[in-house]
């Protein structure tokens, strides 16, 4: 099972080689003037390190409370008389039992109202998930939007060559271009498979890229229980300037733990959330469903068996240590009812990404959905709509914390790197709208307008002077310029100008500072490791 939850798919050089060559220890190249230059200064006037977003908009809802009620009523139906199925794992079998749920042989019955009562009973509203550099932090839950880059690709794609897979060079490009992109306040995690690193290995080149490369928050692996203890190891002795038990009180790793879906917890996923539940690290307990094929084919429906397997997944997290970060995750898509092909941009799905939304409020815990999501092969119109009626929702639900934000193409099976530079620049625009109306005096403008006074442009007033650098947001990668313009800079299309960005910001890469010792402590344990077993492919 891949840390993947887009389409599983059984995943040649990396991506970046030559456009990043000289990228680690080589100087930074500054742009004398022109269009890099001017980009440059807007990315600083506009604060590179906005940490997280604060909502002031409120959240879309399109169920009231009855329609809310009912699923919920569902959802406590789908535990009580169909139960979920906890595969390979004595251990939370066991668990369950304990706490009063009925278990015949693998299936699990829950009692109405058990695993909500749990998760209210101890599981936070709202957590820090702490950065190497603590300016980077993010506050994860209600009124907060944290934006993370693409999740668990095989394939990598950009202008210049094409689709290949992914390794662990392109891994660390991903990783040093959401460092250096202020709309994305989040590492992520597996950014995309580096397949030339075994597989049974490769999770200690990633998380060390996430801790070496970025000084924002990351997520850990959950391809095998071990895979997570190693994670767990890693972030603390990344921590470790913070005092031998920091982990034990504050969450510095996130990781996905995806439900089997339909009604399907697997030991691999428990084993995993086991693990980082009691290092009090935080999960996003995530049904990954195809609607038709992994659940009915209705809103309601795919939303009840969603609320249902999250449920019975956070429970046990809880179980296991209550007050361990969880958060309520949803990932739906439709399917082709002709081919069976995932659908991306489709109404359905936006509407249960609403509803789930309201249903984690209403449980009180954080919501994971959304992101720029498409099955377009490349970074053209059908990937430019499909992504924005993705992630229109994602912002007006006010989903808290979004995975696959940017890069995204090919229903998941492949990141592209001009795909996640368009992308980033999106999230930019959200941050700001989410941001709302700025009712100030300065916001009002009313003093403006009183000077100003009928036929008068208002160019010249100290209102605009005042506020001309910052007033409207400013594309990175839109092209605004005359016809004749455009044409004198080579005619370029979105993906052309966006490919020039992401070759430009790996040239000007410089790693974030890192204690040498703590360098060196992780290099020595991932050594360690490698030497301690044989190299594997599963």
């Amino acid at each position: 099972m891949s840390d993947q939850d887009g389409a599983r798919a059984a995943s040649d050089h990396g991506a970046g080689d030559a456009a990043a060559d000289g990228v680690e220890g080589s100087p930074r190249h500054r742009a004398a003037g022109g269009r890099a230059a001017r980009i440059a200064a807007r990315t600083a006037a506009r604060g590179e390190h906005q940490a997280y977003v604060t909502r002031v908009l409120k959240p879309v809802e399109v169920l009231d409370e009855e329609g809310l009620a009912t699923i919920e009523a569902n959802a406590d139906r789908i535990l009580q008389e169909v139960g979920i199925e906890f595969r390979g794992d004595p251990f939370a079998l066991e668990t369950l039992r304990n706490a009063g749920a009925t278990v015949n042989g693998e299936r699990v019955r829950f009692p109405g109202g058990m695993c909500r009562s749990i998760i209210q009973a101890s599981a936070p509203r709202t957590f820090i998930q702490h950065a190497r550099n603590p300016e980077r932090s993010v506050v994860i839950g209600d009124p907060y939007t944290v934006f993370a880059p693409n999740y668990g690709s095989p394939f990598v794609r950009d202008l210049d060559r094409g689709r290949r897979y992914g390794t662990i060079e392109d891994f660390r490009n991903f990783v040093k271009l959401a460092y250096l992109s202020p709309n994305l306040h989040h590492s992520g995690g597996t950014v995309c498979e580096p397949v030339d690193v075994p597989v049974n290995k490769r999770h200690l080149d990633m998380v060390y890229s996430h801790i070496r490369y970025s000084d924002k928050p990351f997520m850990g692996s959950v391809t095998h229980p071990d895979r997570a203890r190693d994670t767990v190891e890693l972030a603390k002795i990344a921590f470790s300037d913070r005092g031998p038990d920091f982990l034990d009180g504050n969450t510095v790793c996130l990781s996905l733990i995806n439900a089997n879906s339909p009604l399907v917890w697997d030991a691999t996923m428990l084993g995993a959330a086991r693990v980082y539940a009691e290092s009090n690290q935080a999960t996003l307990i995530t049904p990954f469903i195809l609607a038709g094929a992994m659940a009915p084919v209705t809103t309601a429906g795919v939303c009840a068996q969603t609320l249902a397997e999250a449920l019975a997944g956070m429970a046990y997290v809880q179980l296991v240590r209550p007050g361990a970060p969880v958060v309520l995750g949803s990932f739906a898509s439709s399917i082709s009812m002709q081919s069976g092909a995932p659908t991306f941009g489709t109404p359905e799905p936006a509407l249960v990404l609403y509803v789930m939304a309201a249903l984690a409020r209403r449980l009180g815990v954080p919501f994971r959905s959304g992101g720029n999501l498409s099955a377009s092969k490349v970074a053209d119109a059908q990937a430019a709509y499909e992504s924005a009626n993705t992630f229109q929702p994602t912002i007006l639900a006010g989903v808290n914390f979004v995975l696959h934000a940017a890069g995204w193409l090919e229903g998941g099976l492949a990141i592209g790197y001009e795909k996640f530079i368009l992308d980033a620049d999106q999230c930019g625009m959200a941050s700001v709208f989410m941001r709302g109306v700025d009712m100030s005096p300065n916001g009002q403008a009313v003093d403006a307008i009183i000077e100003n006074g009928p036929g008068i442009h208002f160019l010249a007033n100290s209102h605009t002077l005042a506020n001309f650098e910052t007033a409207f947001y400013r594309s990175d990668v839109a092209d605004n310029n005359s016809f004749e313009q455009w044409q004198e800079s080579g005619s370029l299309d979105a993906a052309q100008r966006a490919n020039a960005i992401w070759k430009r910001m790996l040239r000007d890469y410089e790693a974030p500072p890192i204690d040498p010792a703590i360098d060196e402590a992780l290099l020595d344990y991932i050594a360690r490791r490698k030497a301690s077993f044989p190299d594997s492919d599963v």
